[in-house]
């Protein structure tokens, strides 16, 4: 994995993080919150990619492998974000 396709997986999961958050208001974090786990899971989400060798092309700067990054990162983004949500809002419930 080179630094382009990671900085991809990283701004992607951010924007995934926040559209999630948008989407999933009572599973927000706030703009900062969302951001932060995005980038976190757009990190892992563009690694399980990488492992699976989906999306990920030669791992160079062509359209196939840009696509799947952003992908990769936004959707992880997302998913990690809904996750963590979730789970504060239940301790939130039970507290």
């Amino acid at each position: 994995m080179d630094i382009v396709t990671l900085l991809v997986q990283l701004i992607s999961g951010a924007v995934g993080g926040n559209i999630a958050g948008n989407l999933l208001k009572k599973f927000s974090l706030g703009t900062v919150g969302n951001s932060v786990v995005g980038i976190i899971g757009g990190g892992l989400g563009g690694a399980l990619l990488n492992a699976f060798g989906v999306g990920t092309g030669s791992g160079g700067v062509d359209v196939g492998s840009v696509i799947g990054s952003i992908a990769g990162g936004g959707i992880g983004g997302g998913v990690l974000l809904a996750i963590i949500g979730a789970i504060k809002s239940a301790l939130g419930k039970s507290a």
